[in-house]
């Protein structure tokens, strides 16, 4: 079993329940982590045996630009769309932060994360 992983993609995108973060946007940061069988991959030396983290990344980038409201919306999303373009996925951890969240208080970000095992 490998484990494949990005972290801190960031992204500046419009999700939120208040109308004005839909206006003015934020700052993101998304970590992904596969569990997958890439012995095929290990053996070969090819990239076509294994989960590409540059295809991860594309279609992080793809779901960041469709706005939602929930950050568990935006986890979920994202974790079934990876999960429909690569099946061999055996476990998927997938966290979403939102850097300076508007809320009271002094805070570095709020997060969700999002685990599944296929």
């Amino acid at each position: 079993m490998f484990k494949i992983e990005i972290k801190n993609i960031e992204v500046y995108a419009y999700h939120g329940v208040l109308p004005e973060e839909n206006i003015i946007g934020a700052t993101y940061q998304i970590d992904v982590a596969v569990w997958t069988n890439a012995e095929m991959a290990a053996k070969t030396d090819e990239v076509k045996n294994t989960i590409s983290y540059a295809d991860l990344n594309a279609i992080i980038l793809e779901e960041m630009k469709i706005q939602a409201k929930l950050l568990e919306h935006l986890c979920y999303r994202m974790a079934c769309k990876i999960h429909e373009e690569f099946s061999s996925i055996q476990k998927i951890e997938l966290t979403v932060r939102k850097l300076a969240p508007p809320m009271p208080g002094k805070m570095d970000y709020a997060a969700v994360t999002y685990i599944k095992n296929f």
